[in-house]
């Protein structure tokens, strides 16, 4: 596997720390919104990717998720709703030696800016999408968003949306993303890890961050979250290692004839032999669109970089044209453009 050729962002000649990276600016989102663990857990993870602080930027559109470049010490450009996607292709064609992080909600992303959204990922421009998936729209107090479960209540649904929601990892895998992963803003630690391995993807990577919002989804997740239920409810995903998950890890997926499987070890023949081993890498989608799909109370949930499969970027392929073009151009110059075609004297 070939990892990002870390020599096209300047990395730091002194060790960075946490501090860094965190802003001087107040810190506005309700107190126990899951944005603060996000926001911790990023201030964390920049150290470790070492790069110049300054080759850092993050683009925002329009929702809670996007105040992030206020409350980052980094370059950064809090655009409009739905359009986050289309500046950061921008700053990313025109400065490749920027490491580009693009914090959007599943409102912003999903609806608004969906068309700008789905095409980031089929082009596979080398930026991070971080999405933060609370199921609501949080900023304008509480309508339902394209990630809203069927039947939710909200000020825009009072019987019930009647809308099917979008499942962020199917859309990216289905508009050829080579790159998904899956956290919770729960687990900082596994954020941290997560957003690391975005970080050395050669391509786009999204990063779909299931969020609480206290104030208008309370609890939004909790069949996932919730101490008693956890357990049975996240499968913890790492390359190269079976996917087993429960309390005693004693359950595993299988490949059945039709699909995934739930099955326990020692029941019915099956045996550690019979779980699926991890592949992120892979090429050939299929098994993580499966697991990009699979969630409670049939499955569990999967959790952890689902996705990173090896193609070639859109900044790779543009910087190519831009050489090729270059060399068999017979213009060099202004001059010789101003020259070129038909010309004359007056």
């Amino acid at each position: 596997m070939n990892l990002k050729d870390l020599s096209k962002i300047e990395k730091s000649e002194v060790p960075l720390t946490k501090e860094d990276f965190v802003s001087d600016q107040m810190v506005k989102w309700c107190a126990g919104c899951g944005a603060h663990a996000i926001l911790a857990s990023v201030a964390n993870v920049f150290p470790e990717i070492g790069y110049k602080k300054e080759n850092f930027c993050f683009i925002s559109g329009i929702g809670c998720s996007s105040r992030f470049p206020y409350y980052v010490n980094t370059y950064g450009f809090h655009g409009i709703h739905g359009r986050a996607n289309v500046i950061a292709t921008g700053v990313k064609i025109t400065n490749p030696h920027l490491s580009v992080w693009i914090v959007t909600g599943d409102g912003d992303s999903m609806a608004i800016g969906g068309n700008h959204f789905i095409h980031i990922v089929r082009r596979n421009l080398d930026v991070n999408i971080m999405l933060f998936n609370n199921q609501i729209y949080g900023l304008t107090k509480g309508q339902y968003s394209p990630t809203s479960p069927i039947g939710s209540v909200t000020k825009t649904s009072p019987f019930g949306t009647i809308e099917h929601p979008f499942e962020p990892g199917e859309l990216v895998l289905g508009a050829q993303g080579t790159f998904f992963a899956r956290t919770l803003d729960t687990r900082p630690k596994h954020m941290t890890e997560v957003m690391f391995e975005a970080a050395r993807h050669d391509g786009t990577s999204v990063v779909e961050i299931l969020q609480n919002c206290v104030i208008f989804n309370d609890k939004a997740h909790g069949a996932i979250t919730s101490r008693d239920l956890r357990d049975d409810a996240q499968l913890m995903l790492q390359h190269g290692e079976p996917m087993l998950f429960g309390a005693e890890k004693n359950k595993g997926i299988k490949l059945g004839q039709m699909g995934l499987e739930v099955i326990t070890i020692g029941e019915d023949g099956n045996t550690i032999d019979d779980v699926l081993v991890h592949d992120m890498y892979a090429k050939d989608p299929a098994i993580h669109l499966m697991l990009a799909k699979i969630k409670p109370p049939l499955y569990p949930m999967a959790f952890g970089v689902i996705r990173a499969a090896e193609f070639p970027t859109y900044n790779q392929l543009v910087e190519k044209q831009l050489v090729l073009a270059k060399e068999s151009s017979n213009i060099k110059s202004v001059d010789d453009l101003l020259n070129s075609g038909d010309t004359w004297e007056i």
